[in-house]
């Protein structure tokens, strides 16, 4: 018996929504980059990317543990000398809750072509609507 092995244009993706309501930010980074990469399929295939689409809902609701809110900072640089910007998670959280998630979600995928592509099958939204209702979402509970 031989190992199989999935071929790219044979995979077929799913859909999972993801309602992060009261959950802690990282648990729920760490299930949408196993589902985007596809770890959950019995198909995975390290070389192929096999992963599905994933929404993740009521970001602005997620939860970060201990003193994270005020002791975390979400640092870049600008490119420029003295170009550093800080913003603490309290403030990220409150006016960009998305961005916190996606950048969460971005340090547990490969930085590799496979995990740009990845990438661009995460959606990521405040409230609790989105507009992906017509793929049929399956709600992924954990």
């Amino acid at each position: 018996m031989s190992t199989y092995m999935a071929k790219a244009g044979k995979v077929e993706r799913k859909w999972y929504i993801i309602d992060a309501e009261g959950k802690v930010l990282g648990r729920v980074a760490a299930v949408a980059a196993t589902l985007l990469r596809g770890k959950n399929e019995p198909i995975f295939t390290p070389h192929v990317d096999c992963g599905n689409h994933v929404i993740i809902i009521n970001a602005d609701k997620a939860v970060l543990t201990g003193n994270k809110l005020e002791q975390k900072y979400y640092r870049r640089h600008t490119g420029y000398i003295g170009g550093l910007k800080e913003v603490k998670y309290a403030t990220l959280m409150q006016t960009r809750p998305e961005l916190a998630m996606e950048l969460a979600i971005k340090g547990m995928i490969p930085d590799n072509t496979i995990g740009r592509a990845a990438l661009t099958r995460l959606r990521v939204y405040k409230g609790n609507e989105h507009k992906h209702s017509a793929q049929k979402p399956e709600v992924w509970e954990f």
